[in-house]
């Protein structure tokens, strides 16, 4: 049971900021880390990738098919969100737990 509550967590922490995303992509442009801002593609794919990724790995851990690998992703992915937005810190020190407790699922599914 504890198993599902993390995956269900994890999920609609990545849920959640994908239907963000296509509501009202101006709010998150400013997690957009400078470096993609480089690539040559506009603020909207760079949203619409993002959007994916967080619908994926959602489904993903939802789906609990290979748990260790979305869930190792997924701590990566909101470690670096972190980390490239360290001056909002103040509004992601959330996204350090959620990245502890996907570290937890990956782990845990590991010694099983």
């Amino acid at each position: 049971m504890s198993n599902l509550l993390l995956r269900i967590a994890l999920a609609f922490a990545f849920l959640f900021p994908a239907y963000e995303f296509w509501k009202d992509p101006g709010e998150w442009v400013g997690y957009i880390p400078s470096f993609a801002t480089h690539l040559g593609l506009s603020q909207n794919i760079l949203l619409l990738g993002l959007m994916g990724f967080h619908l994926i790995i959602a489904l993903w851990i939802l789906s609990g098919w290979r748990i260790f690998l979305p869930s190792l992703i997924a701590a990566v992915f909101l470690g670096a969100v972190v980390y490239f937005n360290l001056n909002q810190l103040d509004i992601l020190f959330r996204d350090i737990s959620l990245a502890i407790a996907a570290l937890a699922l990956a782990f845990g599914a590991r010694s099983r």
